[in-house]
């Protein structure tokens, strides 16, 4: 189910999300990335979901056939809708991922960064099954978040008694924030989404996971 106050913090940090995308340790495995998700998504209709200010639409898009790129923030996807190097086969719509039943058809792969972390581990399994339901047949799961890396990462703050952290977030206003932002092995990464796919790849960079399976 969405969770409010994660919702209200990235609509508060709009303006200022893409700045995590300039720490200079993490500039190779962004430029790898870069180069890996449009090669994955070419030729596919991708249906995005979370896609926040746009950062990864712009680049899944430049191989893919079209992009649907949903976000339950309207901050940030005016933000998304502003970019100037957004491809023309780039579509936006307000969507809760929850609850897709505004999302027309189906897609031959869902896009999802950095979403992971943000669903608390009892609500994975419901929203990965929503999700599946919007795939075609042979359709591909491709998951991108972070890993945890002490002096780089946020430190965990807390953890409840499911297994979710939990980090203390400050945004330039100065007001603190409590985000649930999970970090999970590949044991769990595995056990979470095999269930829905076949043939499961998982890659682990320093700073970040790529998640790829077929249904």
């Amino acid at each position: 189910m969405p969770n409010k106050d994660l919702i209200q913090y990235y609509a508060l940090r709009a303006a200022e999300y893409n700045r995590v995308y300039q720490k200079p340790e993490r500039q190779v495995d962004l430029q790898q990335m870069q180069q890996f998700l449009p090669k994955q998504l070419a030729h596919k209709k991708v249906l995005e979901i979370g896609c926040g200010t746009g950062y990864w639409t712009v680049h899944i898009a430049e191989k893919a056939t079209e992009v649907l790129a949903t976000d339950i923030n309207t901050e940030v996807l005016k933000i998304a809708q502003r970019q100037p190097y957004v491809w023309e086969n780039v579509t936006f719509q307000q969507v809760d991922m929850y609850d897709l039943k505004g999302v027309e058809g189906t897609f031959d792969a869902i896009f999802a960064g950095f979403i992971w972390s943000h669903v608390s581990v009892q609500d994975l399994p419901d929203l990965l099954s929503k999700l599946r339901q919007k795939l075609n047949p042979g359709g591909q799961f491709v998951f991108v978040d972070n890993n945890y890396v002490p002096g780089s990462s946020t430190p965990i703050a807390g953890e409840d008694s499911h297994g979710n952290t939990f980090q203390l977030r400050k945004l330039e206003d100065g007001s603190s924030h409590q985000v649930l932002k999970n970090f999970p092995t590949d044991e769990a990464l595995e056990q979470m989404l095999g269930p829905f796919v076949s043939e499961l790849q998982l890659r682990r960079l320093p700073y970040y996971w790529v998640l790829s399976g077929s249904v």
